[in-house]
């Protein structure tokens, strides 16, 4: 699992891409990944209740580094303005840094373009409200 300062540099980053946005990004680490990652990720996306934000505009990045496994899930509200083939773009750049023992870098890089993507169409409003922590959840 991750160490203290690069779950935090991780959190740094989704709190600057959320500067931007009015969009939830949120990352969780996952000891394991037994099936599918983007079915646990799914998964993971309904049980932390991220479908129930005002703009449907929440994207979860799940990462299973013992596995080698990860996954990216958008809301419907980012889905409508994603282009054909953003998430696996996204997904694939990451895994690239993590094929270079750069996870950290990886992860923070998916964050920032997630956010490069969601602040055009949701940016941040003078009343926003983060709805949800930029803390990174892990999943033992």
């Amino acid at each position: 699992m991750l160490k203290k300062q690069a779950l935090e540099q991780i959190s740094a980053a989704i709190r600057a891409a959320e500067k931007q946005t009015s969009g939830e990004i949120r990352v969780c680490i996952a000891a394991s990944c037994k099936g599918e990652p983007l079915d646990a990720a799914a998964a993971k996306f309904r049980s932390l209740k991220m479908h129930v934000t005002q703009w449907h505009n929440s994207v979860l990045i799940y990462v299973s580094p013992t596995d080698h496994k990860a996954a990216i899930v958008g809301d419907s509200g980012i889905n409508r303005i994603a282009t054909e083939g953003f998430w696996e773009e996204t997904l694939q750049e990451m895994l690239l840094f993590f094929r270079q023992d750069k996870i950290v870098e990886g992860i923070c890089r998916a964050v920032e373009k997630t956010g490069e993507l969601i602040r055009v169409a949701f940016p941040v409003e003078k009343d926003d409200i983060n709805e949800l922590s930029d803390e990174v959840i892990i999943e033992e």
